[in-house]
């Protein structure tokens, strides 16, 4: 079997979209199932080796307090070309971006299967695409994959199969083992122990950066004792260390954009990780990642967040989405509680191991099993 990974979003940056394809790709190829990833270009200088095939273009677009993307073709018999070449027995396209998708699945004569990645809560000009597209999609989708229940509402109409499978993770990546970054172990001034308060994610308005900083100011009026690790870049940086810089806020560092194992290595090396996501996510990967190696979570109680820690111990831990308050009283129960914090590390080990990419990978086979029997 010869599979096809569709992505309309860009590899040029980091991603959700783009870890779940490399993470399902590795565990496919370990399995001996080829593989091949389709991407579109943003820049003539990318490259990504000769398992990912350039095929049409993404344009940046800013929508919704998050970055997305336009993907576009403007060489459709590149499109034939390239499906005439790799005779992909399964093409599986993660969300659905148009006129790219309707272009690369009008080419197709695989089985086609759509994971759905997307929140449209923030984002009804999708909701209406999907809408839109339906009649393709009843006549050349064969099943339609959600993260989480809550993706596949925009397709009501579609006649084909649905099932909901999580994203995965890469638990030889991210586990208790992990060696800790020795800058973040060291104390302040004085040798005092600090406690690491870890932020991964894109600087904008969706990620909700500016709601841990608010709430790290009325930490730090208490506690002596805090470190605040930002990873990540994006549209907000610079008002974001301008409220840090003019409310005094001590010990924040500015790491900018990671990616690859290091990510793994900020993961082991802080005490809480918080993420004030406000709205727009489906699942939490960062919140998978930060439990497999053994952190405590705090985070804004957003949709998808609310769908993977659905009663569970990290529920407690989900404040009301900008509630600046509420998110610092949760962190501060775990600032204050050495034992809170390793009981709560030692669930999410646990927890996290639902997600292995092997059992991910599993409920993916039987699905694509299921479609080809009903290809059209």
């Amino acid at each position: 079997m010869k599979i096809g990974f569709i992505s309309f979003h860009s590899f040029a940056n980091p991603g959700g979209v783009k870890n779940h394809i490399l993470g399902l790709s590795r565990e496919f190829e370990n399995r001996g199932i080829e593989t091949k990833i389709i991407v579109p270009r943003r820049s003539r200088k990318e490259n990504y080796g000769n398992r990912v095939i350039l095929l049409g273009t993404s344009i940046p677009l800013n929508m919704g307090g998050t970055q997305g993307d336009l993907c576009i073709n403007f060489n459709p018999l590149s499109i034939i070309k390239v499906l005439k070449k790799e005779k992909f027995d399964v093409l599986h396209f993660h969300n659905f971006i148009i006129p790219s998708a309707l272009q690369i699945l009008e080419a197709s004569n695989s089985t086609n299967v759509l994971t759905f990645h997307a929140n449209t809560e923030s984002l009804p000009i999708i909701k209406m695409i999907n809408k839109a597209s339906m009649g393709m999609l009843n006549r050349k989708m064969d099943g339609i994959i959600g993260v989480a229940s809550f993706n596949l509402d925009s397709f009501k109409k579609f006649n084909g199969l649905k099932k909901v499978i999580p994203n995965g993770i890469d638990i030889n990546e991210f586990n208790p083992q992990v060696m800790k970054i020795d800058r973040f172990e060291q104390g302040d001034v004085f040798g005092k122990k600090l406690i690491n308060i870890l932020f991964v994610g894109r600087i904008e308005e969706r990620k909700g950066l500016i709601y841990l900083l608010e709430a790290y100011k009325i930490l730090q009026e208490k506690y002596d004792n805090l470190r605040l690790i930002i990873v990540g870049d994006g549209p907000l940086k610079e008002e974001c260390e301008k409220y840090a810089t003019d409310n005094g806020l001590k010990n924040v560092c500015w790491e900018g954009t990671q990616a690859g194992p290091i990510v793994s290595h900020y993961y082991a090396s802080c005490d809480i990780y918080c993420s004030p996501a406000i709205f727009g996510e489906s699942f939490g990967i960062v919140l998978l990642e930060a439990m497999a190696c053994g952190k405590p979570i705090v985070g804004y109680a957003n949709q998808g967040y609310k769908e993977l820690l659905k009663g569970t111990k990290g529920e407690e831990f989900l404040a009301e989405p900008k509630n600046v308050e509420e998110l610092a009283s949760k962190l501060e129960k775990l600032v204050k509680d050495e034992n809170l914090r390793k009981e709560i590390g030692e669930w999410g080990i646990e927890e996290s191991k639902k997600y292995s990419w092997e059992k991910v990978a599993d409920q993916v086979l039987e699905f694509y099993s299921r479609c080809k029997g009903l290809t059209k």
